[in-house]
């Protein structure tokens, strides 16, 4: 496996970054995950349209265009030869001193590196998946961290995240200052109640995912009334479905929150549905714009 390490494509372990690199001292930085399937990059544009949002929020400035980007990305898959992978698409701060000021960065460090990812088994995505509702962890108010901004720092997830490996799980539902429902530790939230899709406003403290504006497109396009509003754990617990959307995700169905059993314990039809269609949407050339409700 090669990675594409400021402009060159180098063999993995010859892929290193300095010590004193602002992502490593500081999570300085921004990232975007990107799916490939059958060597077509899935929604480039939106991706990219939130690595430079996200970027230009926190100051940073890319040291390429889209279009290099881009290139670059089909590079890797060109070189790897593999159909269906995943991207990891990192810009750092760069260089600097231990200091906090990341103007004293002498430039940003830019790698991608293409691998293989599977979060779940085709067997969860047939029956569904247990989560729990974070106890110990908030989601980060916007007032302490951007939640539109796809940064390097993590920590308030991975947090989150050790909550559900300690409660046998794989994911976690995150509430923000206010206890609505707002994000899992990495993928959006939704919700099915009386044939309605609903899922927690931008303002509730999320990232605006770009799974999330596909799967919210898609489901008006089946007919689904689609609501963005505040999502209260009674809301999630009471749904008839739950689903989880993110680019490693996709579509998933959760059948349990903490001990509650979500509808019948079954992925629900809307959810199935969905699912389908977005599993047939990843195959054609059709773009969502980036921030699309």
């Amino acid at each position: 496996m090669k990675v594409w390490l400021d402009g060159q494509l180098v063999e993995r372990d010859d892929a290193k970054i300095s010590v004193f690199d602002h992502g490593l001292l500081y999570g300085d930085g921004v990232f975007e995950g990107i799916r490939v399937y059958g060597r077509d990059i899935f929604q480039p544009r939106a991706h990219l349209d939130r690595l430079f949002y996200s970027a230009e929020k926190i100051r940073l400035t890319i040291p390429y265009t889209r279009e290099e980007l881009l290139a670059a990305m089909k590079q890797c898959v060109e070189a790897d030869g593999v159909d269906n992978g995943y991207f990891r698409l990192v810009v750092t701060r760069g260089v600097g001193n231990l200091g906090l000021n990341p103007f004293q960065c002498s430039h940003a460090t830019t790698f991608i590196i293409f691998d293989q990812l599977r979060m779940y088994t085709d067997e969860m995505y047939e029956k569904g998946m247990a989560v729990i509702i974070a106890k110990s962890v908030r989601r980060a108010g916007a007032n302490v961290l951007d939640p539109s901004v796809k940064s390097l720092n993590y920590l308030n997830n991975i947090l989150a995240k050790i909550e559900c490996v300690d409660a046998g799980v794989l994911e976690v539902l995150m509430c923000n200052d206010k206890g609505y429902i707002c994000e899992a530790s990495g993928d959006n939230v939704f919700i099915v109640k009386g044939g309605v899709v609903k899922t927690p406003r931008p303002d509730a403290g999320i990232l605006l995912g770009v799974t999330r504006g596909v799967v919210m497109h898609l489901a008006r396009r089946e007919g689904f009334p689609v609501e963005e509003t505040d999502v209260a754990p009674r809301d999630v617990l009471e749904a008839d479905e739950c689903f989880l959307t993110g680019t490693g995700a996709e579509v998933i169905a959760v059948t349990k929150v903490d001990e509650k059993t979500i509808g019948d314990g079954k992925v629900g039809p809307i959810t199935r549905k969905l699912l389908a269609a977005f599993r047939a949407f990843v195959h054609t050339d059709e773009e969502v714009p980036y921030g699309e409700s």
